[in-house]
């Protein structure tokens, strides 16, 4: 039997140009889920949007902008209730990534991921979900990551957005149930997208030999954006709240809670390791 779950559901991704977001976007379109899309960057937008018709999906739109800025987003919300009414999922794909220490981080650097992983769903977020309580159904899916969950060293700006992300999501689970809307946190480990290839180390010269080994090593063990695709769309299905992408996540956030003291020792051992590896230059 087919599954139908996701036909001619109303779906809005950021992040639709690449890495997760594209693929979750072409996962939906063979689901035949009518897709409205965004992202910053225009030529990859368009890229997905036609590689999506071109196998006869469905985009009922798709704009180029930021979704740091308010103003924007609410325009593209009010196009949208306008011609199409409420969605029936929102999904919060869109992020960025830097590392660094927290003396070596410039201040644009923090206001970048803050505003682009956490204000810029809070901004979907609040001219999306709305009207989707009026019609009391839908369901939101926000994109945090291991950094969410876990310590991990160097991540204190990208690990500030994506555990806001987290307690946004969790206060929401409550908040909208009586509206009958079904929030999902997705907690991906390594997946190997873009952001792999242009991963910024504040302080540390990104060709530097070591980091190139880190690198790769990331990659050996990262799960492709279509695997994490499959895994978000079926915890969406299974109206699961916290959707891992790979089993290493799963168990380390179950380890986390079970052998505290296991984390704290490893976290430190990775710490150690960053600083005396990535700081001999």
């Amino acid at each position: 039997m087919t599954n139908t779950f996701f036909q001619n559901k109303k779906c809005l991704l950021t992040g639709a140009a690449s890495g997760i977001g594209k693929a979750t976007a072409m996962l939906l379109a063979e689901k035949g889920a009518i897709l409205f899309l965004t992202d910053i960057n225009e030529r990859g937008l368009q890229e997905t949007v036609t590689q999506i018709k071109d196998k006869n999906g469905k985009v009922s739109a798709s704009k180029t902008f930021s979704i740091t800025n308010f103003e924007q987003v609410k325009l593209f919300s009010e196009e949208i209730h306008a011609q199409h009414g409420a969605m029936d999922v929102v999904m919060n794909i869109a992020g960025i990534s830097a590392w660094g220490a927290v003396d070596k981080m410039q201040h644009e650097e923090w206001d970048s991921i803050i505003d682009i992983n956490l204000k810029g769903p809070i901004h979907i977020i609040k001219n999306f979900v709305p009207e989707m309580m009026k019609q009391r159904k839908g369901h939101v899916v926000n994109v945090s990551s291991a950094a969410g969950l876990f310590g991990l060293p160097w991540h204190g700006a990208y690990s500030a957005s994506k555990y806001g992300l987290r307690g946004l999501s969790d206060v929401l689970r409550h908040d909208l149930k009586r509206h009958n809307i079904h929030v999902h946190l997705v907690c991906p480990g390594a997946v190997d997208t873009g952001l792999v290839h242009t991963i910024k180390i504040s302080g540390v010269e990104i060709s530097a030999e070591e980091l190139q080994t880190l690198k790769s090593r990331f990659q050996k063990h990262a799960v492709k954006p279509e695997q994490a695709a499959k895994s978000i769309l079926k915890g969406i299905e299974k109206n699961q709240y916290m959707i891992f992408t790979s089993l290493d996540i799963r168990f380390g956030y179950w380890a986390q809670r079970k052998f505290t003291f296991i984390y704290e020792w490893v976290m430190q051992k990775m710490n150690d390791y960053f600083q005396n590896t990535l700081t001999k230059q």
